[in-house]
């Protein structure tokens, strides 16, 4: 699959990518006030893009032959629905070339290779505080879900709950 635009040219991300995309998710990080979180490393990002068993994929958006976006994604399944759907991780545009529309083209890029594979959902995370992409998320058709809440165990938590002994709150 590849779309391109008079100035945006969208591909599948190619190892020779993968620095790219990390510098961006630590912008992303970084915007999101979260870079204390990233312990992401670049080997780390290359084996679950590229390695013997990938666990997601990415998509690049290029301005003039320099990565400007990604989006990585990964499959998810429905239950309810029993089929896959598509679950964006994260999708970032450069500073410098906000505006353009380039995150619009890659929500599209992303749902068109949905419909491909025959998805059933196209779902994604928002934080609460980023009204602009809440409302940019909703000018794309988006239900933003108030009553769904992300549940998350991590860390030392997640080595007590595999243990038997969850964390008390």
């Amino acid at each position: 699959m590849s779309t391109s635009t008079p100035s945006l040219s969208i591909r599948p991300a190619q190892e020779a990518d993968v620095a790219a995309i990390f510098g961006m998710i630590h912008e992303l990080a970084v915007f999101e006030k979260l870079e204390h979180m990233m312990i992401a490393k670049v080997s780390m990002l290359h084996d679950s893009l590229f390695g013997k068993q990938p666990v997601c994929e990415a998509l690049v958006g290029e301005e003039d032959g320099v990565v400007v976006t990604f989006a990585l994604f990964f499959h998810n399944f429905s239950t309810f629905l029993c089929r896959k759907g598509l679950y964006l991780e994260d999708l970032y545009v450069k500073q410098s070339v906000r505006g353009k529309g380039y995150g619009k083209q890659m929500l599209v890029a992303l749902a068109q290779l949905a419909i491909e594979r025959d998805c059933g959902r196209f779902e994604w995370s928002v934080l609460d505080w980023n009204e602009n992409a809440i409302n940019f998320y909703k000018g794309m058709g988006a239900d933003v879900m108030p009553d769904w809440r992300i549940c998350r165990v991590a860390g030392d938590a997640l080595t007590q709950l595999s243990a038997g002994t969850p964390k008390a709150v």
